[in-house]
């Protein structure tokens, strides 16, 4: 039977943030910002293992203390350039160590997405668990969208319909992922986009607005106060 195993590409600087400390560290609702995505997968039952990639020589993780996860996430020190690379490197770890098969299902989540719930994994478990391809979390796009002349002017209206924002986890086999990546054009910004240059189409699963990635400095606030209304709701 196919396992489920979440991977969390964290070797990025977060440098769009303006800080010394790499991104997924950055303190948010007082620990670590990686910690809540942490949580949410660690603490969803049917994913056996959640596995980190870190860049090379990474020294903030051990000053943090992550034994609440102790027996469920496995960490990795391979991580590369891109966010392409450092999922491929994870990858080649957990299968050199014989932890993941070809058929097992790969969640790879953004560890800049704090706000990940439960019931969004659960969703995407459900939906994708008999799949013959595997999918994400998405949004329909909902604002008006403006492409831009070189000049910052605006050039055309684009029609949104059919358009959504893609989002983590996005979930694939072990065996599909790995040879996407491998091949996947350069430049490309998510696990689906490489999947789809395969020539096939991954299924579009709807997630939610507090899913969202924290990029620059005024998301922080946004992001706390998500996580605080779900503590507040939780006890």
């Amino acid at each position: 039977m196919a396992e489920f195993i979440a991977l969390i590409p964290a070797a990025g600087s977060g440098s769009r943030m303006g800080e010394d400390i790499p991104k997924q560290y950055r303190p948010l609702a007082s620990k670590p910002m990686i910690y809540h995505a942490l949580r949410t997968l660690c603490s969803t039952e049917r994913i056996g293992m959640v596995c980190v990639v870190l860049a090379p020589g990474d020294t903030e993780w051990a000053r943090h203390d992550w034994s609440e996860f102790a027996g469920k996430i496995r960490v990795f020190g391979c991580g590369g350039a891109t966010r392409a690379e450092s999922v491929t490197n994870g990858l080649k770890a957990l299968r050199a160590e014989n932890h993941v098969q070809d058929q097992d299902w790969i969640l790879v989540h953004d560890a800049a997405r704090p706000g990940l719930s439960r019931a969004l994994v659960e969703r995407l478990l459900d939906q994708l668990a008999q799949d013959e391809i595997g999918g994400l979390l998405a949004v329909p796009l909902a604002d008006t969208l403006k492409r831009a002349d070189d000049t910052g002017r605006v050039m055309c209206t684009e029609p949104r319909e059919r358009l959504w924002q893609a989002q983590t986890p996005q979930m694939f086999r072990t065996k599909l992922l790995l040879e996407a990546l491998e091949k996947a054009p350069a430049g490309i910004t998510d696990d689906a986009s490489a999947v789809e240059a395969l020539g096939f189409s991954p299924k579009l699963v709807t997630g939610d607005a507090y899913n969202f990635k924290v990029t620059y400095p005024q998301d922080l606030k946004l992001a706390e106060l998500i996580l605080q209304e779900r503590t507040a709701t939780q006890n």
